[in-house]
């Protein structure tokens, strides 16, 4: 069995007590896919230059937010680590010369535990974060991303979780979704469907509005769709699974990478 990769906007920390469309949607796709052995996340929240991999066999809850309903504080998803996958993520990033480092004792930030709540609300899959780098090319993410191809083909669920719209200076007051914004989307679904890596790794020069979805402060948000991206290189297909814009301009979409179920 091969699973595919996916990118997943984790849109808003309220997306944990939410209940709409998009959360439905999440619950069905966990429903969908074939349960996985484990789960790998690359997380717009873990930012650093170099790669660095959750090795914990627990993971403590982090609520790395703030003004939101006090119920979410008390929030868990007590997932478990896989210190044996984790040793072999580092193994494959030491194949290809990739300075790395293992870390214990982060915990599970909202990027990984919000949307894995609504997928698979049970905590009963082991999970595994790993951190990007938001000053890297999104051609070496997406190769940082094949490196960890191989994991797809032995039942580990690849996600990158981000947002390709994110820039929260601009969120309305409607679910109106606002034209830049569905531009910037467009065109870089195009880009993804065709898997036209030339254009799509130019996305600051080419694509429209692209200063204003993906604002200098916030390409940490984007930078997981390239890491996911890049672990279904060999069968380089793409679907867009879902799309809605909340507030107007936040981004929530879905992506499926390869050609797994």
């Amino acid at each position: 069995m091969t699973l595919p990769a996916l990118f997943i906007a984790h849109g808003s920390p309220a997306l944990a007590v939410e209940s709409n469309d998009y959360t439905h949607f999440l619950n069905q796709l966990g429903d969908r896919l074939p349960a996985p052995k484990a789960i790998v996340v690359f997380t717009a929240h873990w930012d650093c230059p170099e790669p660095s991999v959750t090795m914990d066999d627990t993971h403590q809850t982090l609520h790395d937010f703030y003004g939101f309903p006090s119920t979410m504080y008390t929030m868990e998803y007590p997932a478990s680590g896989q210190p044996d996958l984790a040793n072999e993520i580092c193994a494959l990033f030491t194949r290809s010369n990739l300075a790395h480092q293992p870390i214990r004792g982060r915990g599970l930030d909202h990027g990984v535990w919000v949307p894995l709540l609504h997928m698979y609300p049970e905590a009963n899959i082991p999970v595994i974060a790993v951190s990007v780098d938001s000053l890297r090319t999104p051609q070496e993410q997406y190769d940082i991303g094949r490196m960890l191809e191989l994991l797809r083909h032995d039942d580990v669920l690849i996600i990158g979780s981000g947002g390709t719209v994110h820039n929260l200076r601009l969120l309305g007051n409607t679910d109106e979704p606002q034209e830049w914004a569905v531009e910037f989307d467009n065109w870089i679904g195009e880009r993804l469907e065709q898997w036209n890596t030339r254009e799509l790794f130019q996305y600051e020069k080419k694509a429209p509005h692209a200063r204003t979805a993906v604002p200098s402060y916030g390409t940490e948000h984007l930078a997981p769709l390239f890491y996911a991206m890049g672990t279904a290189d060999m069968s380089r297909s793409a679907k867009r699974l879902f799309q809605s814009y909340p507030y107007g301009t936040l981004s929530l979409n879905c992506w499926q990478f390869g050609d797994g179920v």
